[in-house]
């Protein structure tokens, strides 16, 4: 059988079904394109997924996709949500990009320390177009080095992320909280993060640090413990034992923030209410968690965060009247 005829005089092609058939492949690449990067796409991956941009333009204009930077679009209308807000960033940011700072954490499990803008590391080299809500930190540390082998989206290690977060946050109570909270939550510990503060050598507030990295390697798990023993060393107090295995009246196990042996054998326990404990659900856990606690050998009292690191004097007076001895 002889090749059907294409073209030629006398020939009439209908296109019709050749331009539908296009349409539709044309569709389901991009389709399968955008469910890996939560229905963003950039210029690159358009290019990579043969996308013309006759097709872009008329899938903008039916209202089928939006354009949202100048250099990516989304699969769908309306608000971006949190994930497609993360992935334009990166995605207008280029493929060397990584989510940093306290995005990174919060995309690896960080709790309560979340913000609504957008930290996006990038080459110190690049250039390109703000984007609202994006804030690009540009760095010329080797990306390659620091990204999280299988996370997606692409997203800077816990221990990087949380460090370069450290050294560049104006407030340095937060930056180090940050810092605490990241082992309190058990996503990284004190070695861990020793290691990366001379990895990315050098680096702002390294002496802070590593002082704080001391303390946590000693048992704390918060600024507020650290901030009781820095009281007990600035006034002589004997230095608690931190997070002690307790079994209380209910037979569940609970962790201490503080304790001291006192001279008549009874144990004192100081509790700390940080700002969490504004929520009132976590406040009365913690009081009856407290009351549980309490036996005729064991004492337990509590005290604020904010008292201990700003006004610890009459802390200190309570902590001496109740008998905790004096530093060695």
């Amino acid at each position: 059988m002889g090749r059907l005829p294409v073209g030629g005089k006398g020939c009439h092609v209908d296109t019709a079904q050749d331009d539908t058939a296009a349409t539709q492949s044309q569709a389901a690449r991009a389709e399968a394109s955008a469910a890996t990067t939560g229905g963003v796409l950039s210029e690159r991956a358009l290019r990579e997924a043969e996308i013309t941009r006759a097709f872009v333009r008329n899938q903008i204009a039916a209202g089928r996709w939006q354009a949202r930077t100048r250099s990516t679009l989304t699969t769908t209308t309306g608000p971006l949500s949190r994930e497609q807000l993360l992935w334009v960033a990166l995605e207008h940011a280029g493929p060397g990009s990584l989510l940093g700072g306290l995005t990174a954490a919060q995309a690896l499990g960080m709790r309560n320390w979340t913000r609504d803008e957008v930290t996006v590391l990038v080459d110190q080299e690049l250039s390109f177009d703000a984007v609202d809500g994006v804030r690009f930190f540009r760095t010329r540390r080797n990306l390659d080095d620091l990204r999280h082998p299988t996370h997606q989206p692409r997203t800077c290690r816990i221990e990087p992320a949380i460090l370069l977060f450290a050294a560049h946050e104006p407030n340095r109570r937060t930056a180090m909280g940050a810092i605490a909270a990241t082992v309190q939550q058990r996503l990284t510990t004190p070695e861990r993060l020793s290691e990366w503060v001379t990895t990315l050598r050098p680096l702002r507030r390294a002496n802070d640090i590593r002082e704080l990295l001391g303390d946590l390697a000693g048992g704390s798990q918060s600024l507020a413990e650290i901030d009781v023993l820095r009281l007990c060393r600035a006034w002589g107090l004997a230095a608690p034992r931190r997070q002690q295995r307790r079994k209380d009246r209910s037979g569940r196990y609970r962790y201490t923030d503080c304790e001291w042996d006192l001279p008549d054998g009874r144990v004192l326990v100081l509790e700390i209410d940080g700002a969490f404990h504004l929520d009132v659900e976590h406040y009365t856990e913690d009081v009856r968690r407290h009351r549980g606690l309490t036996t005729d050998r064991r004492i337990v009292i509590r005290c604020t965060a904010e008292e201990a690191r700003h006004d610890p004097l009459p802390l200190v007076a309570d902590l001496r009247a109740l008998g905790v001895p004096r530093a060695a």
